[in-house]
């Protein structure tokens, strides 16, 4: 029988526990419900979707899933009304053995976003185990010498269940001999104990059978019994004594096998073979220990692991060799101590990759989960990540991790992440585990196309092929695949009375500019426009580059005689030497060498016979005038053909026809030619050396900021990255003859793809004088004096400006120089984008090459 005190003992510790249960519940913030073992299936748990604050129609949706750790399926959710019920048998002593508190945790995870809740289900025990002997009988040897009160241990029964429903009473059958004493050790287990309360007499009694009873508290209650066989013996009448009745040992878990556990001590009073103690314990405990049964040493044999056990209960019986033979107990409790053997686990799941460039902080990226199966500090584990990146760890529930964005992305910077999740546990010396998580950053259109430059210059041949490639555009988009993908288009504006799409064209993909028609420089000599660079992201980005597209002349037009001459003029007989008697005038609509005009007088004009003609006509004024004072030899009607020619490639000319009519009639001056002109030329001489000097002085002034220009310039290629070309490569050097001088130009390299036969730009200034065929001249440069006289008023129409965008340019030059003979249109760049031209001034060729 269990005695009233212990009993109550035992009550106040369960209902202490119960409350302690109860008031932690209460504390803790998670869902928790409770379900009884062997609950049917179908079983009703909880409303979980309600008590989550999920809505019914969003479960499916939501991507509602839930796990279980180390609960299998046991426990299931029905998506339609959200009951959370038993899915399958549970046991709690195979799910939790003899623990007091057994749960099922359970994961909850919903997305959309993404949400993680923890759910405890509490497996309560029901009362399923029938308390459990080692074996159905048991036989017992007692002298029949044994005094009253002489205790015989027992083995007592043990149940699988947990609280009151493993709380076991004994009670034994009706003897005259014994009664059945229960001790309390400590709340680890309880003492057995046979006690003679009338002696033996063998004689009278040899056999005595007793059973016991175990019964559970539990409802209904369960038993379980033993048959008790006590054979009583004559003679030996000690038996073997232990020190103590319970036996305390620490042991660390691993430990190496053969190790010393403890050594029992036992003593018997008698003598000889009835002395002689043989040591031994129950089958259960055989495979982790080892008992010498000479010595009583216990030994490790098996795998200690605190995981599995953390406390084992040895029954060691000490058995004497007497006849009959007599027994002691006692109980070794062997306590496991854990050591730091289980490297930290990490569980990575949920990954929801890739994540956009542009996703806000506190984004969650994945959930993790660690676990240690060691207890206390060895099973503490903490999470760390790779440092400097931009993502942290957030603890959500006890071992749970959250993988959250901590800082910007720029894809374009940093297009994936390899992070390194550490699990370090509080073990000495501590064990880890790692995990691998790859991030990669989705591209989100954040970046516009980019032109290398703002600007271009192009340079275009005019009379081009209709579809003539003309330039190419790039532009780089820093974002990828469909964000990256550039299309091209013109910024459409009207040009005069026409839209800009009939002159160029820009190819969608490649971002080639092609000109649709032929150029006429005479019409358009600058075509400025914008192209359009546009990605295909959502919303598309773009940007805009400028185009200045010069059209280069060539020598398409022919000179044209302006105004026309009339039919014929008269001259007097006594007109001089070097008197001008007519004028031819003629203009070319094209612009430079092609431009300039040259005037010779055909064979047809020679006198007969071989004679020195009377007339000559200014070689770039156009001006006829006397070779010689004319006489009544030459015939009264003179027939001047006068060839116009440009210097064009090649060159174009036209024909005026002068018809001179010599006349007898009006009077000599009184002084002669040489005379009247003198004083004229004198001042034309002096008016042509200051013209000089202002030229000497402006060439001067300009070519020393040409030169430093270069310098500059020069010295910013050489620290750039060179250019490629694309125009039509001309020559190295190219040198040009004509009648009236040479020229040369020196290529350069330049930043802009052009489209020009003229090869690459040219970069010099040069001024020279034209190798002049000598005339005659009569009355000591009268002819020279005439055609120069006028020229400081010339100069003074000549205006030259600079101003700076990008560098120095020339422009604004347009006037007919030498007495109309030649007209100056020129736009000259000493930038990098330039283009050259030349004009007449007096008797001198000036060059703006560029």
């Amino acid at each position: 029988m269990v005695s009233p005190k212990s009993r109550d003992g035992e009550v106040r510790r369960l209902l202490l526990s119960l409350l302690l249960l109860a008031a932690w519940e209460a504390g803790s913030s998670q869902v928790r419900y409770s379900v009884p073992e062997e609950a049917k299936h179908g079983t009703f748990v909880g409303r979980i979707a309600q008590d989550l604050g999920l809505e019914l129609a969003e479960l499916v949706p939501r991507l509602f899933r839930m796990a279980s750790k180390g609960g299998g399926d046991l426990l299931e959710v029905n998506l339609q009304n959200g009951i959370l019920f038993v899915n399958s048998r549970i046991d709690r002593e195979e799910l939790c053995g003899r623990s007091l508190e057994c749960s099922i945790h359970l994961e909850v995870i919903v997305e959309r976003p993404l949400q993680v809740f923890h759910v405890e289900v509490e497996v309560k025990d029901i009362n399923d185990n029938p308390p459990v002997f080692p074996g159905t009988q048991k036989t017992l040897f007692m002298a029949e010498s044994r005094p009253l009160d002489s205790r015989f241990p027992l083995e007592g029964a043990s149940d699988a269940d947990i609280g009151v429903n493993a709380l076991l009473s004994y009670k034994l059958s009706s003897s005259e001999f014994f009664f059945l004493d229960i001790q309390t050790n400590d709340e680890l287990s309880q003492s057995l104990s046979l006690v003679l309360r009338k002696s033996l007499d063998r004689e009278e009694t040899a056999e005595i059978d007793l059973l016991l009873v175990a019964t559970d508290g539990g409802k209904p209650e369960l038993t379980g019994t033993v048959q008790l066989l006590i054979k009583v013996l004559d003679v030996n009448d000690n038996e073997p004594t232990f020190d103590q009745s319970v036996y305390k040992v620490q042991l660390l878990e691993n430990i190496a096998n053969g190790t010393l556990v403890i050594k029992l001590n036992s003593s018997d009073a008698d003598e000889g073979s009835n002395s002689e103690i043989a040591y031994s314990f129950s089958a259960d405990t055989r495979s982790k220990f080892h008992l010498d049964p000479v010595n009583g040493y216990i030994s490790v044999k098996g795998s200690i692991d605190f995981e599995s056990t953390k406390l084992y209960e040895i029954q060691v019986e000490a058995t004497d060799k007497g006849i009959p033979p007599m027994a002691d107990h006692c109980t070794v409790l062997v306590e496991i101590l854990d050591t730091n053997d289980n490297v930290p686990e990490l569980v990575i799941k949920s990954l929801s990759l890739p994540i956009l460039e542009d996703a806000p902080l506190g984004t969650v990226i994945a959930l993790i989960s660690v676990s240690d199966r060691d207890s206390g500090a060895n099973g503490q584990v903490t999470c760390t990540l790779t440092h400097h990146v931009p993502f942290k760890l957030v603890s959500t529930f006890k071992n749970y991790y959250s993988l959250v964005l901590d800082g910007t992305l720029d894809r374009e910077s940093v297009a994936s992440y390899e992070l390194v999740v550490s699990a370090r546990d509080g073990g000495s010396p501590s064990l880890w585990a790692t995990a691998r998580v790859s991030v990669e950053v989705g591209d989100v259109n954040d970046n516009a196309p980019v032109f290398a430059q703002p600007e271009y210059t192009v340079f275009v041949k005019e009379n081009n092929a209709p579809g003539c490639h003309i330039f190419t555009v790039s532009a780089r988009d820093a974002d990828a695949q469909e964000n990256a993908r550039v299309a091209y288009s013109l910024v459409e504006r009207r040009v005069g009375e026409r839209a800009l799409s009939s002159y160029v064209s820009v190819h969608a993909e490649s971002g080639q500019v092609f000109a649709l028609q032929p150029l006429d420089r005479e019409e358009l000599e600058l075509l400025q426009f914008r192209v359009s660079a546009r990605d295909a992201g959502a919303p598309p980005l773009g940007s805009n580059v400028t185009l200045q597209v010069f059209v280069l002349d060539e020598n398409d037009n022919a000179p044209a005689l302006l105004p026309p001459p009339p039919p014929s003029q008269r001259v007097a007989r006594w007109v001089g030497a070097g008197q001008v008697v007519a004028k031819v005038r003629a203009v070319d609509a094209d612009s430079g060498y092609n431009a300039w005009l040259s005037y010779e007088l055909q064979e047809a004009a020679a006198a007969p016979g071989g004679a020195r003609s009377a007339f000559r006509v200014g070689l770039y004024t156009g001006e006829i005038s006397t070779t010689r004072a004319l006489d009544e030899a030459d015939a009264a009607r003179q027939r001047l053909l006068v060839l116009v020619k440009d210097h064009g490639e090649p060159a174009l000319t036209a024909t005026a026809t002068v018809l001179l009519w010599l006349e007898d009639g009006g009077a000599a001056p009184k002084a002669s030619s040489r005379l009247v002109v003198g004083p004229a030329a004198a001042a034309a001489e002096a008016a042509l050396v200051d013209v000089h000097v202002y030229l000497v002085v402006a060439i001067c002034a300009v070519s020393s900021l040409l030169v430093l220009t270069l310098l500059v310039y020069t010295a910013l290629r050489c620290s750039a990255p060179r250019g490629e070309g694309a125009c039509v490569p001309g020559p190295a050097r190219l040198v040009c003859s004509s009648a009236v001088g040479s020229w040369s130009s020196s290529p350069r390299r330049r930043r802009q793809r052009v489209c020009s036969g003229e090869g690459p730009p040219k970069a010099d200034l040069m001024a020279f004088s034209p190798s002049l065929p000598p005339g005659p001249i009569s009355g000591d440069g009268e002819e020279e004096v005439h055609a120069e006289a006028d020229l400081p008023a010339k100069v003074s129409n000549l205006k030259i400006l600079f101003q700076k965008s990008q560098a120095w340019k020339i422009s604004h030059a347009s006037q007919l120089v030498a007495h109309d003979a030649f007209h100056l249109e020129s736009l000259v760049d000493v930038s990098p984008n330039v283009t050259g031209h030349s004009f007449l001034l007096g008797s001198h060729i000036f060059s703006f090459q560029c």
